[in-house]
């Protein structure tokens, strides 16, 4: 584009133009990228930390972010095993030292065998570490009840996101109105539609039903679909399941229809499986979509493309900085899977600690094993403390006026609607602030509690919510939870 006046500048009659790179020159899609859990009121939360630090007074100690789900950074333990292990491929010098169990060293060993070197420092095959994909195989053969799973079809990852970014590169194509269409859910997960505006594709939102607990409705994905046939090329359905922001579980019938939907439109299925192990509700139970898939038979095992995703960032591990995922990737075309492998070998490898740990978390302990009886022991306790914690949430938000809370039936969100009074939505718009990024940034600065507003993971016209992690300790929780509350009646009143 023109150059904007500002960045050239005449010195001595020689033309000096600014910037090489300026907003105005720089990748608009970037531009077009926005990313709620980390934004503004995360900014603003880290600089009212650093006020306290300096001794600032506030009407409260501490700034408690509920807005991401970073499990340990809320204060939930490593889990034993697992950390054991690391510190073994990390300095394999232990492996001399009686502190460790022997599973612990032999699982190490193992590792350490399949690393360049015999060192975590090594580069690994792009895929991820051959005997690492064979577990997570076996992993998925053992959860969905003997299904086969190839290692030939696993990719390591860094984390689920970048598993996730590298597949829908691999789907965007076209211009106009051919430009490949992406269905994703609303309320969803920042990082599509980040990764969309960042692609130059085209998003395209389905609802999911707040009043049947934010449950998905094929009529509903039927009507984006014919929507957005007007004017993109609709190729691929997102489903998050458990769900992110909103924690609802699907259930087997869903997904059936789900699939036959896929089926039927010619759509590529991506499965974000991240909080397999986070189911809570009575009733509820995860069933992955290759299981079901399969169990619908030839008609669709042998046709529906899919990818899906799993991480070691969530679950009872909760080790989001080691990074560390895999997807497997179903009837992709065999040259389409060559593209595939040659993308991920331009980024070398995903780290290999967190393929290490991810190996730990597709091959636990076993019964016969000395680790078994702690490693079950700290898993239980993690997940039966986030099961205590989604049923005090939502019991303690519903007895708010004004806020409604649907089960948190999985994962680790809770999504509650706010009723917000009109002078507070007015008020918000002379600021020139959405509704609810007013409420979460006047409770941040009021009660030094961090939460996401709903408008960061879309919501339907006119409603409001916001997204809180059910991480914190139960002690912990529950002040949060009472403070919002207070906040709530207080704000509220103030604008009635």
């Amino acid at each position: 584009g023109a150059l904007s006046q500002s960045s050239t500048q005449a010195v001595n009659g020689v033309s000096h133009r600014g910037k090489v790179l300026t907003l105005d020159s720089m990748n608009p899609n970037v531009k077009r990228v926005e990313y709620a859990v980390r934004g503004p009121i995360v900014q603003r939360a880290v600089q009212i930390e650093k006020e306290l630090k300096e001794g600032v007074k506030k009407p409260f100690t501490e700034v408690i972010k509920a807005n991401i789900g970073d499990a340990h950074a809320m204060g939930q333990k490593p889990i034993t095993f697992l950390r054991q292990v690391l510190a073994l491929c990390s300095y394999p010098e232990l492996l001399e030292d009686n502190m460790f169990p022997e599973d612990a060293k032999k699982r190490a060993r193992r590792i350490l065998e399949s690393c360049g070197g015999h060192s975590i420092g090594a580069y690994s095959a792009s895929q991820g570490i051959e005997c690492i994909r064979q577990d997570v195989a076996r992993y998925i053969e053992r959860r969905d009840g003997g299904i086969p799973s190839s290692p030939d079809n696993i990719y390591l990852s860094t984390g689920a996101s970048d598993a996730i970014v590298t597949m829908l590169k691999l789907l965007v194509c076209g211009e106009g109105r051919s430009r490949t269409g992406v269905m994703i859910s609303i309320p969803q997960y920042p990082l599509y539609s980040a990764a969309l505006a960042d692609l130059g594709a085209v998003q395209i939102s389905y609802y999911l039903d707040e009043d049947k607990c934010w449950s998905l409705d094929v009529a509903e994905l039927r009507r984006a679909l014919n929507a957005a046939r007007q004017h993109c090329n609709p190729r691929v359905l997102c489903i998050i399941n458990p769900g992110n922001p909103t924690g609802q579980v699907q259930s087997r019938q869903c997904i059936e229809d789900v699939i036959r939907f896929a089926k039927e439109e010619h759509l590529f299925l991506m499965a974000d499986e991240v909080y397999q192990d986070n189911v809570y509700a009575e009733g509820c139970k995860f069933h992955s979509f290759k299981k079901v898939l399969f169990e619908m038979g030839p008609e669709y095992s042998s046709t529906v493309e899919m990818a899906s995703f799993h991480s070691t960032s969530k679950c009872y591990m909760g080790e989001c900085g080691f990074r560390g995922g895999y997807m497997e990737v179903i009837n992709m075309d065999p040259e389409v899977k060559a593209q595939l492998t040659k993308l991920v070998s331009v980024r070398l490898c995903p780290p290999v600690p967190g393929q290490a740990l991810l190996d730990l978390v597709v091959n636990p302990p076993q019964p016969d094993e000395p680790s078994y009886t702690t490693f079950m022991k700290e898993r239980t306790a993690v997940l039966a403390a986030l099961a205590e914690k989604a049923r005090l949430t939502e019991e303690t938000f519903n007895t708010v006026p004004g806020i409604t809370c649907n089960p948190v039936q999985g994962a680790m969100y809770t999504f509650p609607r706010i009723t917000l009074p009109q002078k507070a939505i007015d008020k918000a718009k002379e600021e020139g602030q959405v509704p609810d990024m007013y409420y979460c940034m006047r409770l941040l600065e009021e009660e030094g509690i961090c939460l996401v507003p709903g408008s960061g993971f879309g919501q339907r016209e006119g409603t409001f919510h916001f997204r809180m992690t059910i991480l914190p300790p139960t002690e912990k929780l529950k002040v949060v939870l009472q403070k919002i509350r207070e906040f709530h009646l207080r704000f509220t009143q103030e604008f009635s």
